[in-house]
């Protein structure tokens, strides 16, 4: 469909800065997710994709063609807000037809794409129901298709399914992902939820202030994050605070070979990472609480300094509040000003997807 290329972008609002020389290349067909925590820009940036935002510097090209002065009218994309903006006084029909009609469209093309782009989001029998007899998903699928309708050359998404619950935003992510292939649409998906962004995108970047701090597939995101702040807002990560002296850590639960120079860092470990060993001691660790999740256990552990770590274990592991513990890390990471500077190797038995039981 198009090629997404975003060169040197920044945006600031008096003297705050919302986004800060941003880059990104955005292949055809790829669905690329912004992540990041409000106020890291990620709307922002999706706003002036769209031209509803003029970047204070830097440019927008789609096909190599430069739009950044371009409004959104004039632009080959197609925007869906997170509080779908449809027309309460128009039925379905009329809201997805709308844009067409600005173009001046023949009534037999109009019919015939706004019937079509219903049946592409499930809705084919909802054109004549006013928005305000919908659910929550269906309006949703209804600001798709108004968007899908017009043909566009690049998607952007904005926290579609923030106001929808659990569930319902599980089911339409996956049939927006079905959609979006389907379709082979070049999409931009701003989320908040790092669940969202493993479950659908191509890529992820994750945003900070304004800025990126790592962008690369959901895999490697969550499996080899770059910097201490994309390990701790990338799934659950339990972080320990010790210092380096002649290349081993200093803290007295995770006595780990670190060969890095002497001075503090931050010990990063999944909790599918850390395994349990019973001890008559209590002086190590002491489980907390177990949470039964069905397919798994999440064991809470306090450590003598007071720190709590996660550890998953297997549904039929027996480890009970007030039982002392050995946590090992099995693979764990070592950071040092938000940067990575050591990875231990995985061990044989790690190269699992997840390592479920007691050691």
């Amino acid at each position: 469909m198009a090629r997404l290329t975003i060169k040197n972008v920044s945006k600031t609002f008096g003297a705050s800065h919302a986004v800060r020389d941003f880059s990104l290349d955005v292949e055809d067909g790829e669905l690329v997710c912004l992540l990041g925590p409000s106020g890291s820009g990620k709307s922002t940036l999706l706003r002036m994709i769209g031209g509803f935002e003029t970047p204070t510097g830097g440019s927008i090209l789609i096909d190599a063609k430069d739009v950044t002065a371009l409004p959104p009218e004039r632009r080959p994309t197609g925007m869906v807000f997170q509080s779908h903006a449809l027309w309460t006084h128009m039925d379905v029909f009329n809201n997805i037809a709308f844009g067409l009609k600005l173009r001046r469209l023949p009534k037999s093309e109009i019919k015939e794409r706004v019937e079509g782009a219903l049946t592409l989001v499930g809705l084919a029998e909802y054109g004549k129901r006013m928005t305000t007899q919908l659910s929550g998903g269906q309006q949703q699928r209804v600001a798709l298709a108004r968007s899908l309708v017009l043909e566009p050359k690049i998607l952007l998404l904005d926290e579609p399914f923030a106001s929808l619950d659990q569930h319902l935003r599980e089911r339409l992510r996956e049939e927006v992902r079905d959609i979006q292939q389907r379709l082979g649409i070049t999409t931009l998906f701003v989320t908040h939820g790092q669940d969202e962004a493993l479950a659908l995108a191509d890529r992820i970047v994750v945003m900070r202030d304004g800025g990126t701090e790592q962008i690369a597939p959901p895999d490697v995101v969550y499996r080899e994050p770059q910097t201490e702040f994309v390990a701790g807002f990338i799934g659950s990560m339990n972080f320990i605070r010790t210092s380096i002296c002649g290349g081993k850590s200093q803290h007295p639960a995770f006595p780990v070979s670190v060969p890095i120079d002497d001075g503090d860092v931050v010990l990063a470990l999944r909790p599918e990472a850390v395994s349990l060993r019973a001890s008559s001691s209590f002086s190590t660790a002491i489980i907390h609480r177990s949470i039964d999740f069905g397919t798994h256990k999440i064991v809470d552990i306090d450590l003598a300094d007071g720190t709590r770590l996660k550890a998953m274990t297997a549904p039929d592991s027996n480890w009970a509040r007030g039982m002392g513990v050995e946590p090992v890390a099995r693979v764990f990471r070592a950071y040092r000003d938000n940067k990575l500077v050591h990875q231990s190797a995985a061990t044989p038995e790690h190269n699992h997807d997840r390592i479920l039981g007691n050691v």
